[in-house]
């Protein structure tokens, strides 16, 4: 039996989970469970990455001396476009922003005054979000910031916490690729972007591609880390327990909902462009055609906002108190939400803005999110089809959000299209499963995909198409 380590960070929380795998078999165990809470400072809103890799360390030490085991290997995800910039001694310059600090408010425009938002695209394939990576560097160059002029190296967050275990920087395809100067095509730094923003390319690490072996851990117990797919959701997109055939797309559903297709090509067009859609590096050379959708993050707001209040829910209350709630109260857009803060404020106030009556209950707006990330899902189902030419007739959700029955159940409804719910720790999963790869303990993504099935329960909803659904989409697009 083989015992892999998945270091899986995500924007709320992160855990360290151990993978055992037998006889193309796979078991998953929590071992360590860690929250990931931001620190705001005066100016700036940064991730608490010295904690964070405290917390990684006691993962590590959880596994090897309280548990005694022999790991075959150790891998690291986290969300993407965050970064460390590194001195020539190898040191933080600064400590890592949070992808919703203010400083890149305003920037895209200013950036697109140097070069144009379709010669960006054309560059990259990456969608137009401020908080990309590009952005951040720009503002950085904007300002003036010393830390920038000094840099020895850029690292992704998987990337920096891989340094500091094994000592060897470089940058992982899945992670470099959110970033929006990395070119999927050659599969190469877009470095000519780079200069034409005068933002330095020296920085830039070597790219290596998912299962590569890093070296071993420079501390005890010295065992072998992989540069699994940094990326959370190219992980996860490895457990999508997908069969042969390319009639299926999926959601990464979490805090982020990230919905689309698995390509062997970019789709990089006047027509993806004008829908702002992206083209990120898979495991084995893959492209993840996808849309960013703000997802569970705005019930999370909401939840956060109602404790401040006295109303502590657990994600099952609010969830059947939804259920319980006046359908199609209110539709919002859920992209139209980045800032954090009092999140129900928001949502009513964007109401009002946009003509609606704003929900009236906790339930309501529970009820009002889930059902307008299903009209979210349909319209992107829709252009994913249209954009890459394909027809889908399966969605995969996968990842904690594919616990949420009541949304799993809109979903069908919405799209028409059956849903496969499950695994709900895709990301881990998929972390393992790219390790094992690069031992060469599974062959291919095939394989990887197989073990899922073998190995967890999924849950198959169909779809009660409704004339309120359809009403609902009309109103909505």
């Amino acid at each position: 039996m083989s015992h892999y380590l998945a270091l899986d960070l995500g924007a709320e929380s992160g855990r360290a989970m151990l993978g055992s795998l037998c006889g193309g078999k796979l078991a998953v165990t929590e071992l360590h469970r860690f929250p990931n809470t931001p620190v705001r400072v005066p100016g700036a809103f940064y991730w608490d990455t010295l904690r964070l890799w405290h917390e990684i360390q006691h993962g590590i030490a959880v596994a090897t001396r309280e548990r005694k085991l022999t790991l075959d290997g150790i891998g690291i995800d986290t969300w993407g476009v965050d970064y460390g910039l590194l001195g020539s001694d190898g040191l933080l310059l600064d400590t890592p922003r949070h992808y919703r600090d203010a400083r890149t408010n305003g920037v895209m425009d200013k950036l697109f005054e140097t070069v144009p938002r379709d010669q960006v695209f054309g560059y990259t394939g990456i969608q137009f979000m401020q908080l990309n990576t590009l952005y951040q560097l720009y503002a950085m160059r904007l300002s003036g910031a010393p830390a920038l002029g000094v840099a020895a190296r850029m690292l992704n967050i998987p990337d920096l916490f891989n340094y500091w275990l094994t000592g060897v920087a470089r940058s992982e395809t899945t992670i470099a690729s959110t970033t929006q100067f990395f070119n999927p095509e050659s599969m190469t730094w877009a470095t000519e972007l780079l200069q034409r923003l005068k933002i330095p390319t020296e920085m830039l690490c070597p790219i290596i591609v998912p299962g590569t072996l890093l070296g071993t851990t420079i501390e005890p117990p010295h065992a072998p880390v992989y540069a699994t797919a940094g990326h959370d959701t190219a992980a996860a997109v490895v457990a999508v327990p997908a069969e042969s055939g390319d009639n299926w797309c999926y959601i990464s559903s979490g805090t982020w909902s990230l919905m689309g297709l698995e390509l062997d090509r970019p789709v990089i067009t006047a027509e993806s462009l004008a829908a702002n859609y992206t083209n990120e590096v898979g495991v084995s050379g893959k492209i993840r055609f996808l849309k960013n959708i703000a997802g569970l993050w705005l019930l999370q707001e909401c939840r956060k906002a109602w404790m401040l209040e006295g109303r502590e829910y657990t994600y099952e209350h609010l969830t059947r108190l939804a259920s319980e709630a006046r359908p199609f109260a209110a539709a919002i857009d859920p992209d139209a939400f980045l800032a954090p803060g009092d999140m129900p404020a928001q949502i009513a106030a964007y109401c009002r803005r946009t003509g609606k009556t704003p929900p009236a209950t906790d339930g309501e707006f529970a009820r009002a999110i889930l059902e307008s990330l299903a009209l979210r899902y349909r319209n992107v189902v829709e252009n994913l089809e249209t954009l890459a030419g394909r027809k889908i007739d399966v969605i995969h959700i996968v990842g904690g959000g594919s616990r949420n029955a009541l949304l799993n159940q809109f979903v069908a409804d919405c799209t028409g299209r059956r849903v496969v719910a499950g695994p709900s720790e895709a990301t881990a999963i998929g972390n393992i499963l790219v390790q094992a790869m690069g031992a060469g303990e599974l062959a291919n993504l095939e394989e990887a995909r197989a073990v899922v099935r073998n190995s967890f329960e999924l849950t198959t909803v169909n779809p009660h198409p409704s004339p309120e659904w359809e009403r609902a989409y009309e109103r909505y697009f």
